[in-house]
């Protein structure tokens, strides 16, 4: 029986495991009170001890503000979202509101809600045409985004449910741990978070770390690095790894650069010009202009790579960002200490209540679990699904599938179907758009350089005769409904001109095509030369083409989805690495948090220094000294952590090549990073007593701070890069 039992739990516990029969009741019963519901002239405010009862009045009150009726699928939605689930519902299954159904039932607990986003637009767009709905059911709504001011940012947290793309939630946050006065603070205590698109926060923002910075000075990139490295030759001075990850220099590299600079660069004492160099050797060899970033008004712009959009506000780290500066011959952008931090995923986890929706979650059900505790409920569609799926047309190079892709096209556009083309990247939407002009074709490019124009672009992709193409933006929380005529021609046509190294995203792609019940087909075209498959698959031979030029050989497709699980394998272990070096500092922040929050709202840095020095305290004014003492306090809880935070950020870049001497590079990070946290409680008091018997203590603080997100560097650190050379060394050797 036991052996039964174990069984039964693994098959609940499978990806999309979650039973919906409980869910389905509830709202087989909401279903049997809508008549009921439906004569009422006034809806009640419905408690939450009933759920059925709060589907049937939040269904009835859905259709009388918003002319929206919703579908028994997606009550099915929201009680998962109110179970604590991650809600799988396809693209067009009505998310929206889904979540909005379910944040009134946690704010009629009586709880505050955040519903997450990926983006201004999204909050703004669904607070406001939700906010009828939420006045029918007394429960009151905001949002925030970037332009908020601090009055506005107030007044938004004061709803019962707040709309807000993550990055503005996170820096609100951290602006509120560096307030030195309690009536100041903006972000109340954190309860109920419902993420939309919970793939994208969750996973691929996971790691990034949001950043409060102060102090500004200029970048310290060097403009003759830059010249340096465009005179070496690939494969001659320098090698990239098979996953383009990584890159160093060769031994002939090595003695190339050290002749010309006149160093020894390797000196594990005067690591500098070594960093230098590697910094503008991953600008120049790992980071392509129009790929990874794009140059806008003077400025390099990075590109978020699993949307496609610009990424707002974000940069490199550790010197990166300064480096491709000077690469594009730009001046660097201002530079400051790191006051405060915290990652995406630390920042999700402060909510005790998480929940999340996307069309996309089984994919990453493993990482949704492992570092959320979240399962997946897989939502059934409305109406079933028509879309005709297509397997890969693989061609063996480049050319020959870039001249199949655009005659696809071509033949397509003929008969007035629509069709959304998928690139991998800016200068592949750009280029492909060129070809199909000299075809006589007038395509719409959708990419980072015209993402402000997202929304409007991607909502005429289904019109007859259109032609979009677009990075991975591809409009996620905008419909893209059928013109006149269209559904005849077969729907939308989705064609992606290669695989990301997600599967999710591919499948987010094709989930623009076939919206409820609509038609519509995708496929992908592929070539053996993409860089999927030579990066992840580098070693691999691949079948040779039928006379016809296509890869019809199942070794072909086998070698393409192999590559892509390679791909997500490596991004995983990417995440998981990082949590382990983040997790110990989130602790330590919570309970630096901890003690602040005692300074700020209570009399604990009084106590602290009457007993240090009863005299000095007797000598100050008594109107005046809890103030006093509250200020010297903070202030040295925040220099203390601000310097700390350099210090793990040193600590760090070095810490692998502790590996050479076969010692644990995450564990000697946390012995040294615990004992480092130990002596800052200690300089904590020696500054606080310091500065209280000085008669002029030095308060100050930055004349001015803003907020960044880091691009968390994903070619690992440069002691990382020089213990892979030494490695690679032994290998041969």
């Amino acid at each position: 029986m036991a052996s039964l039992k174990g069984i039964f739990r693994n098959l609940l516990d499978r990806p999309g495991g979650v039973p919906l029969t409980p869910y389905q009741k509830v709202v087989k019963a909401a279903g049997e009170r809508a008549e009921r519901v439906k004569e009422l002239d006034e809806l009640p405010r419905p408690g939450m001890d009933d759920l059925a009862e709060f589907c049937a009045v939040a269904r009835e009150a859905a259709d009388r503000t918003l002319g929206l009726r919703p579908y028994d699928v997606q009550l099915l939605g929201t009680l998962a979202l109110l179970d604590g689930k991650v809600a799988e519902m396809a693209t067009g299954e009505g998310k929206t509101l889904s979540g909005a159904m379910a944040a009134a039932g946690y704010a009629l607990q009586g709880k505050r809600v955040h519903v997450i986003s990926v983006n201004d637009y999204l909050a703004r767009r669904d607070a406001e045409w939700m906010e009828p709905f939420y006045a029918a059911l007394g429960v009151s709504v905001g949002w925030i985004d970037q332009n908020s001011t601090p009055e506005e940012r107030r007044a938004a947290y004061a709803k019962d449910v707040t709309y807000g793309p993550v990055s503005e939630i996170g820096f609100d946050v951290l602006r509120d741990r560096l307030r030195t006065d309690a009536a100041e603070i903006i972000v109340p205590a954190p309860e109920v978070a419902i993420i939309d698109e919970a793939d994208s926060v969750l996973v691929d923002e996971a790691r990034v770390p949001l950043v409060m910075a102060g102090a500004a000075d200029p970048g310290n990139a060097v403009p003759e690095m830059a010249a340096l490295v465009r005179q070496l030759v690939r494969g001659y001075h320098y090698e990239i790894d098979e996953q383009a990850r990584n890159v160093y220099l060769t031994p002939k590299g090595a003695d190339s650069v050290e002749n010309l600079l006149g160093v020894e660069l390797y000196d594990e004492h005067e690591p500098g010009t070594l960093i230098e160099l590697n910094l503008a050797l991953h600008a120049h060899a790992l980071l392509t202009r129009d790929v990874d970033y794009i140059v806008r008004d003077g400025k390099v712009q990075l590109i978020n790579p699993s949307r496609g959009r610009v990424a707002l506000l974000q940069r490199w780290p550790n010197g990166l960002q300064a480096a491709v500066e000077a690469k594009e011959a730009l001046p660097p952008s201002e530079k400051g200490e790191i006051l405060d931090s915290i990652t995406v995923q630390g920042l999700i986890r402060r909510y005790p209540q998480i929940c999340g929706m996307t069309g996309t979650a089984v994919a990453v059900s493993e990482q949704l679990g492992e570092f959320y505790g979240l399962k997946v409920a897989v939502i059934p569609s409305n109406r079933p699904c028509v879309r005709e799926d297509e397997p890969d047309r693989v061609y063996p190079t480049v050319p020959d599938k870039d001249a199949a892709l655009v005659e696809e096209i071509q033949e397509a556009h003929a008969t007035g179907r629509p069709i959304l083309i998928g690139t991998l990247d800016v200068a592949e939407s750009e280029n492909l758009a060129k070809l199909l002009q000299r075809r006589g074709m007038e395509p719409v490019v959708l990419n980072a350089k015209n993402d402000a124009e997202e929304a409007a672009i991607i909502a005429r992709a289904g019109e007859r005769g259109a032609i979009t193409v677009s990075t991975q933006m591809a409009g996620r929380g905008t419909d893209i409904r059928l013109g006149d005529g269209v559904a005849e021609l077969g729907g939308l046509y989705v064609i992606g001109s290669g695989r990301h190294a997600s599967s999710r995203l591919d499948d987010q792609l094709r989930g623009r095509a076939g919206r409820q019940g609509d038609p519509g087909a995708s496929v992908f075209f592929v070539s053996m030369q993409d860089d999927l498959i030579t990066q992840f698959v580098p070693d691999e031979r691949p079948p040779a083409a039928d006379p016809d030029g296509i890869v019809r050989h199942r070794r072909g497709a086998y070698l393409v989805g192999h590559a892509q699980r390679v791909a997500e394998g490596v991004n995983l272990e990417i995440h998981r690495n990082t949590w382990r070096y983040t997790r110990l500092l989130e602790q330590q922040r919570e309970l630096i948090l901890e003690w602040r929050d005692k300074v700020l709202h209570g009399d604990a840095a009084s106590r602290a220094l009457e007993k240090a020095d009863p005299g000095r305290w007797a000598a100050l004014p008594e109107d005046t000294r809890d103030e006093t003492a509250r200020q010297i306090v903070l202030h040295a809880i925040d220099t203390c952590w601000t310097e700390h935070l350099a210090f793990l950020q040193d600590l760090r870049e070095g810490i692998h090549l502790r590996a050479l001497g076969r010692m644990s590079p995450v564990d000697e990070f946390h012995r040294e990073a615990v004992a480092e946290y130990k002596s800052l409680l200690a300089e904590v008091e020696r500054r606080s007593l310091e500065a209280f018997e000085s008669p002029e203590p030095d308060l100050k603080r930055p004349s001015a701070t803003w907020t960044y997100l880091v691009q968390d560097n994903p070619f690992g650190t440069e002691w990382d890069r020089i213990l892979r050379r030494v490695k690679n060394a032994t290998r041969r050797g």
